[in-house]
């Protein structure tokens, strides 16, 4: 009796050695803060290099931060550089700021029926949160180091005020909204291709939200200060 040929199935290409089949990108798995904060990284890139406007930056990191899998984060950066499925963030040319460090935690500032300040010769991190509440809360960059391009500032006020200032030379966007409250952005654009963004994220009840360069503060020799701050 002859026996039916089962069609010969197509083996895949063998691994190279040393090497292991790529795997698809797990999408469904629930997203964790390392996985947040690389999106986060794309979307500061992204605004720093006027690739997005100040909105969409704020709509994009918003969602970023309400995301519980893999899944829902890729679609946000699939449109930029080092964004889609599986892809590796690009490696930027160095800068005057030196290679950037490990992604960490956002500095907080916290007045709660109290005050808050900050000012004089500090290092701004890429992200820093201001919530008032009934209080006040001032940041002032003026004589500040900046050891990246983009800082992104996340302000919220109820009943409170936030007052942010800057230095004429660097670039100043921001996006917000007032809601019985104050919500203003002196917007700044710098000459110079590598001066640092400042970017103000901010929801204000109540309150008042207000981010302006300050009259003739200036970070003079900005870019050597950043080499011998950071030892280059």
């Amino acid at each position: 009796m002859d026996l039916e040929k089962q069609p010969q199935q197509p083996q895949p290409p063998a691994a190279p050695a040393g090497t292991t089949p790529a795997e698809p990108a797990p999408v469904g798995i629930r997203a964790s803060d390392a996985d947040r904060d690389r999106i986060a990284d794309i979307l500061r890139d992204a605004v720093a290099d006027g690739r997005l406007t100040a909105e969409e930056h704020a709509e994009r990191i918003d969602l970023v931060y309400r995301s519980k899998t893999v899944g829902d984060l890729e679609p946000l950066v699939r449109d930029l550089p080092a964004g889609g499925e599986g892809a590796q963030r690009a490696a930027s040319p160095s800068h005057t700021y030196g290679p950037d460090g490990p992604a960490g935690p956002a500095d907080n500032m916290v007045a709660v029926f109290s005050s808050s300040t900050r000012r004089g010769r500090w290092r701004v991190g890429g992200r820093t949160n201001a919530f008032a509440l009934f209080g006040s809360i001032e940041i002032d960059l003026t004589e500040s180091l900046f050891g990246q391009r983009l800082s992104v500032i996340n302000v919220t006020s109820l009943f409170g005020s936030v007052e942010i200032r800057v230095p004429e030379n660097i670039s100043l966007r921001g996006s917000g909204t007032g809601i019985f409250g104050n919500f203003e952005v002196v917007t700044l654009e710098s000459t110079d291709p590598e001066a640092p963004v400042v970017v103000v994220n901010g929801y204000s009840v109540f309150g008042h939200i207000e981010a302006k360069p300050k009259r003739g503060k200036l970070i003079a020799n900005l870019h050597d200060q950043l080499r011998k701050h950071l030892g280059h």
